[in-house]
């Protein structure tokens, strides 16, 4: 009698889909799925409470005399928080992503960490910081491009693509 085998996902074989045939390993995966459901929902928070945090932050500004006018350090401060909540919106991504393919994108991480290291470069204070602080950020800058770049190329040949974007 030939035994009947069902084929197993690549997110089977890896251990983390809820379809696995142990009940224990299945009621671990709930837990953690029932987690970053949480996480969700507290990013979402977070993701609100960083657009009151702008809105009040421009408000006292633009309120303060000179009436209706930001100085440098103002516009600085205003871009890091619009970029603090647009990071807060690619974690959110990078979640709901995990939660709907059960797999997390390299790919999809790698820009959200260039995104925070971009929000840091905008908002530099050049009169405080060292050179060597500056070129660390530049080197780390450069490591998460070109990996970046790497994982885009990697993900090209395996579509069968030339293009290389």
């Amino acid at each position: 009698m030939a035994e009947e085998t069902t084929p197993v996902s690549a997110a089977e074989k890896k251990g983390i889909s809820a379809s696995r045939q142990d009940p224990f390993i299945n009621y671990l995966s709930c837990i953690i799925r029932q987690a970053v459901r949480i996480l969700a929902l507290l990013m979402v928070l977070v993701i609100l409470w960083g657009i009151v945090d702008v809105v009040w932050v421009l408000y006292r500004q633009l309120i303060q005399p000179p009436f209706l006018l930001l100085n440098i350090s103002d516009i600085l401060a205003t871009f890091g928080a619009f970029m603090a909540v647009l990071i807060a919106i690619e974690i959110f991504i990078n979640i709901t992503v995990y939660l709907r393919e059960d797999v997390i994108h390299v790919r999809l991480v790698v820009a959200t960490a260039l995104m925070a290291i971009a929000r840091k470069v905008i908002v530099f204070d050049y009169e405080f910081l060292g050179p060597e602080y500056v070129w660390a950020t530049g080197g780390v800058v450069f490591a998460l491009g070109v990996t970046y770049w790497l994982i885009g190329r990697k993900k090209g040949e395996e579509n069968g693509s030339e293009k290389l974007n």
